[in-house]
């Protein structure tokens, strides 16, 4: 029978974590426990963001291949790493990775239900968050993110496209061309009420005679990081959501209608 704790000699001295193309793979040090050290190797990629929240691992035969060890050793680190809360099984089969959604996200999604000034809270967190990630995806993101954030914004502007999903895909684009696994955990965590906002922003009472105006906004948040201009691309992401700001309350004091879930004022 397979021991999970088994060691395996021939470490290899380059420290890589994963089978280059061509290349020999990894060995764990052979004083350590493998499923250790095979959680431990999927935790660097979690942490570098090459898995992002929701996103699938592998298959246990091709992480085994890729470590060079045995699927009963994979078996073992995957159930310890579950047991922590980094992965959660996917019904059907596999394993992904996990956020600290869950709770905190319904949490905060009634929160915001119950009390206008909660959203206005979250649109200024948000702000803050987003023009963060604005100015470190001026200076970091590749060609290729570029270009997929542009691609969104070109589909946005599609007559008659239903433009939420789009959206929510813009700013989701944004935190991946920041290169930060913490920020898009960030936005892991705050997936359901980003997504109930966005929808709301598109609904008929939000956007009536404003689909355009939206669209400008992307448009120049996506223009300035085209030109890696990490101050022009903060202050349109600024510019943005103070006018989502500004919509909200022209809702809540001029038609009175209600907001996202029946938001009340507060009063």
């Amino acid at each position: 029978m397979s021991n999970p704790d088994a060691t395996v000699p021939d470490p290899d001295p380059s420290g890589s974590t994963f089978r280059p193309p061509g290349g020999r793979a990894p060995r764990p040090d052979p004083a350590r426990r493998v499923s250790d050290w095979v959680a431990e190797r999927v935790l660097e990629r979690i942490g570098r963001g090459e898995l992002e929240p929701g996103q699938r691992l592998p298959g246990e035969r091709q992480l085994a291949e890729q470590l060079n060890v045995s699927r009963v050793s994979v078996r073992a680190a995957l159930q310890s790493l579950k047991t922590q809360g980094f992965l959660t099984a996917v019904q059907g089969g596999g394993t992904r990775v996990v956020s600290s959604a869950g709770t905190m996200d319904a949490a905060l999604t009634a929160m915001v239900r119950v009390k206008l000034e909660n959203l206005y809270d979250l649109v200024e967190i948000r702000m803050a968050l987003e023009t963060w990630a604005a100015r470190r995806a001026a200076e970091r993101a590749t060609t290729d993110q570029l270009a997929a954030i542009g691609g969104i914004v070109e589909a946005m502007g599609e007559p008659g496209r239903d433009r939420t999903a789009d959206d929510i895909d813009f700013h989701v684009a944004i935190g991946r061309a920041a290169g930060s696994p913490v920020y898009l955990h960030i936005l892991a965590t705050i997936r359901e009420i980003l997504g109930q906002m966005v929808e709301f922003h598109h609904s008929p009472l939000f956007a009536v005679d404003r689909e355009d105006a939206m669209l400008g906004h992307h448009r120049a948040i996506y223009e300035a990081l085209s030109r890696r201009a990490p101050d022009d691309a903060a202050d349109a992401i600024r510019t943005h959501l103070l006018w989502v700001l500004d919509r909200y309350r022209q809702i809540a004091t001029g038609a009175g209608a209600p907001l996202p879930d029946g938001a009340d004022d507060g009063q």
